[in-house]
Protein backbone atom coordinates (compact mmCIF):
# COMPACT_ATOMS: atom_id res chain seq x y z
CA UNK A 1 0.00 0.00 0.00
CA UNK A 2 2.95 2.35 0.61
CA UNK A 3 3.98 2.27 -3.05
CA UNK A 4 0.74 3.94 -4.20
CA UNK A 5 1.29 7.62 -4.90
CA UNK A 6 -2.06 9.37 -5.09
CA UNK A 7 -2.01 12.38 -7.37
CA UNK A 8 1.52 11.56 -8.49
CA UNK A 9 1.07 13.39 -11.77
CA UNK A 10 1.09 16.75 -9.96
CA UNK A 11 3.61 15.97 -7.23
CA UNK A 12 7.33 16.54 -7.63
CA UNK A 13 8.21 12.98 -6.56
CA UNK A 14 11.61 11.80 -5.51
CA UNK A 15 14.80 12.86 -7.28
CA UNK A 16 15.05 9.67 -9.33
CA UNK A 17 11.48 10.02 -10.56
CA UNK A 18 12.05 13.67 -11.41
CA UNK A 19 15.26 12.85 -13.31
CA UNK A 20 13.46 10.16 -15.29
CA UNK A 21 10.63 12.56 -16.10
CA UNK A 22 13.13 15.18 -17.23
CA UNK A 23 14.82 12.69 -19.60
CA UNK A 24 11.44 11.67 -21.01
CA UNK A 25 10.30 15.27 -21.45
CA UNK A 26 13.58 16.32 -23.11
CA UNK A 27 13.35 13.39 -25.54
CA UNK A 28 9.65 13.52 -26.45
CA UNK A 29 8.56 17.13 -25.97
CA UNK A 30 9.16 18.55 -29.45
CA UNK A 31 7.76 15.60 -31.46
CA UNK A 32 4.62 15.57 -29.29
CA UNK A 33 4.31 19.35 -29.38
CA UNK A 34 4.46 19.36 -33.21
CA UNK A 35 1.54 16.91 -33.33
CA UNK A 36 -0.49 18.79 -30.70
CA UNK A 37 0.20 22.46 -31.46
CA UNK A 38 -3.06 23.11 -33.32
CA UNK A 39 -5.07 21.57 -30.44
CA UNK A 40 -3.46 23.60 -27.65
CA UNK A 41 -4.75 27.16 -27.34
CA UNK A 42 -1.81 28.22 -25.16
CA UNK A 43 1.15 26.68 -26.99
CA UNK A 44 3.51 29.55 -26.10
CA UNK A 45 2.82 28.88 -22.41
CA UNK A 46 3.51 25.16 -22.87
CA UNK A 47 6.90 25.87 -24.44
CA UNK A 48 7.72 28.46 -21.74
CA UNK A 49 6.81 25.85 -19.11
CA UNK A 50 9.17 23.40 -20.85
CA UNK A 51 12.03 25.90 -20.48
CA UNK A 52 11.03 26.73 -16.90
CA UNK A 53 11.04 23.02 -16.01
CA UNK A 54 14.56 22.61 -17.41
CA UNK A 55 15.90 25.78 -15.77
CA UNK A 56 18.15 24.87 -12.81
CA UNK A 57 17.16 28.18 -11.14
CA UNK A 58 13.53 27.04 -10.94
CA UNK A 59 12.64 25.68 -7.46
CA UNK A 60 12.64 21.88 -7.24
CA UNK A 61 8.94 21.69 -6.33
CA UNK A 62 7.99 23.82 -9.35
CA UNK A 63 10.24 21.79 -11.66
CA UNK A 64 8.62 18.62 -10.34
CA UNK A 65 5.10 19.85 -10.99
CA UNK A 66 5.96 21.05 -14.50
CA UNK A 67 7.93 17.91 -15.38
CA UNK A 68 5.05 15.72 -14.19
CA UNK A 69 2.54 17.67 -16.29
CA UNK A 70 4.84 17.74 -19.33
CA UNK A 71 5.58 14.01 -18.91
CA UNK A 72 1.84 13.34 -18.97
CA UNK A 73 1.66 15.45 -22.14
CA UNK A 74 4.39 13.47 -23.93
CA UNK A 75 3.53 9.97 -22.73
CA UNK A 76 1.70 7.83 -25.28
CA UNK A 77 -0.68 6.36 -22.68
CA UNK A 78 -3.44 8.81 -21.75
CA UNK A 79 -6.89 8.78 -20.24
CA UNK A 80 -8.10 10.00 -23.66
CA UNK A 81 -5.78 8.80 -26.45
CA UNK A 82 -4.26 11.69 -28.41
CA UNK A 83 -5.14 10.24 -31.80
CA UNK A 84 -8.86 11.03 -31.29
CA UNK A 85 -9.65 14.16 -33.27
CA UNK A 86 -10.54 17.29 -31.28
CA UNK A 87 -10.83 15.65 -27.83
CA UNK A 88 -7.55 13.70 -27.89
CA UNK A 89 -5.48 16.42 -26.23
CA UNK A 90 -8.23 17.70 -23.91
CA UNK A 91 -6.95 15.73 -20.92
CA UNK A 92 -3.41 16.98 -21.61
CA UNK A 93 -4.68 20.56 -21.74
CA UNK A 94 -6.47 20.06 -18.41
CA UNK A 95 -3.35 18.70 -16.70
CA UNK A 96 -1.15 21.47 -18.17
CA UNK A 97 -3.68 24.13 -17.13
CA UNK A 98 -3.73 22.84 -13.56
CA UNK A 99 0.08 22.83 -13.43
CA UNK A 100 0.25 26.40 -14.79
CA UNK A 101 -2.26 27.58 -12.22
CA UNK A 102 -0.03 26.21 -9.46
CA UNK A 103 3.30 27.58 -10.70
CA UNK A 104 2.68 30.38 -13.23
CA UNK A 105 4.56 33.02 -11.24
CA UNK A 106 7.76 30.99 -11.72
CA UNK A 107 7.54 31.07 -15.52
CA UNK A 108 9.47 34.27 -16.20
CA UNK A 109 10.27 36.52 -19.14
CA UNK A 110 13.45 34.57 -20.02
CA UNK A 111 11.38 31.39 -20.37
CA UNK A 112 8.92 33.19 -22.65
CA UNK A 113 11.76 34.63 -24.73
CA UNK A 114 13.23 31.13 -25.15
CA UNK A 115 9.76 29.89 -26.12
CA UNK A 116 9.38 32.67 -28.70
CA UNK A 117 12.76 31.79 -30.25
CA UNK A 118 11.93 28.10 -30.34
CA UNK A 119 8.49 28.71 -31.84
CA UNK A 120 9.99 31.02 -34.47
CA UNK A 121 12.53 28.31 -35.35
CA UNK A 122 9.74 25.71 -35.56
CA UNK A 123 7.70 27.97 -37.84
CA UNK A 124 10.70 28.63 -40.08
CA UNK A 125 11.53 24.91 -40.25
CA UNK A 126 7.93 24.04 -41.13
CA UNK A 127 7.78 26.63 -43.90
CA UNK A 128 11.11 25.45 -45.32
CA UNK A 129 9.97 21.84 -45.64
Amino acid sequence: MDDIKYGEILLPGDEETQNERERTVRKKFWPTFRRAVRHIPFSRDVVAAFYCALDPQTPTRVRGILLAALAYFVMPIDIIPDFFAVIGFSDDVAVLSAAFALVNRHINQAHYEAADRALADETAATKAS
